[in-house]
């Protein structure tokens, strides 16, 4: 596998790295556990613009200033106090851009992940929506800010071919609050993987 570089992350199209972003292999290496999984289901937030991002308006907070780091690093945050859920920075400097990784296709270290998830077998709820891809892969808020450059949290091309046929686009999912921005079809996913969650969607060029 092939470790994705700076210049994969630091590109201006969000959208167009949260679709390309389908198929490659987020892999985590903890001291001697190593987990990983292809990633079948992302969605773009395209910063200040964005009214479903969390840096709309420009909004710069504690939680969000590692958004305006130059992309290849993560954003760790937490909802309901107990899911926490991964995001790649994209773009350069002091544009907020990020692509949140909503579900993967588990590859390996399967039994460390039903170990971190307390789940007795594997099944398609192991690394289906964001929230249970961060707990089977060990990720935590303490990790927002980490480099995905290096050897403990990255992303790399195993040369898997995705087809533009088999890539579906939608709107993302819980973000209604976004108003007219809730439509944007910002959510990519593997058309027919198990492990992608919500509805599929309609099939895009």
């Amino acid at each position: 596998m092939k470790k994705l570089d700076t210049a994969f992350y630091n590109r201006a199209d969000v959208v167009k790295i949260a679709k390309e972003l389908i198929g490659k292999v987020l892999v985590t290496q903890f001291g001697e556990v190593i987990t990983s999984g292809r990633i079948v289901e992302t969605e773009a937030y395209a910063g200040v613009i964005d009214r479903a991002s969390h840096a709309f308006g420009d909004r710069r907070t504690n939680r969000t200033e590692v958004m305006y780091k130059p992309g290849g690093v993560a954003y760790v945050y937490l909802i309901y106090g107990i899911h926490h859920l991964f995001n790649v920075v994209t773009n350069k400097q002091d544009v907020p851009h990020a692509v949140l990784v909503r579900a993967l296709d588990p590859i390996h270290g399967i039994n460390a992940m039903l170990e971190r998830t307390g789940k007795h077998r594997a099944d398609y709820t192991l690394t289906k929506g964001p929230g249970n891809v961060s707990k089977a892969l060990g990720i935590r808020t303490s990790h927002t800010g980490m480099s995905l450059l290096g050897g403990e949290i990255y992303i790399a091309d195993d040369d898997f071919v995705t087809a533009k046929k088999d890539i579906i686009a939608t709107p993302r999912i819980g973000v209604d609050y976004a108003g007219e921005d809730a439509k944007l079809p910002y959510r990519f996913n593997l058309k027919d993987n198990p492990y992608v969650s919500g509805k599929k969607g309609k099939l895009t060029s």
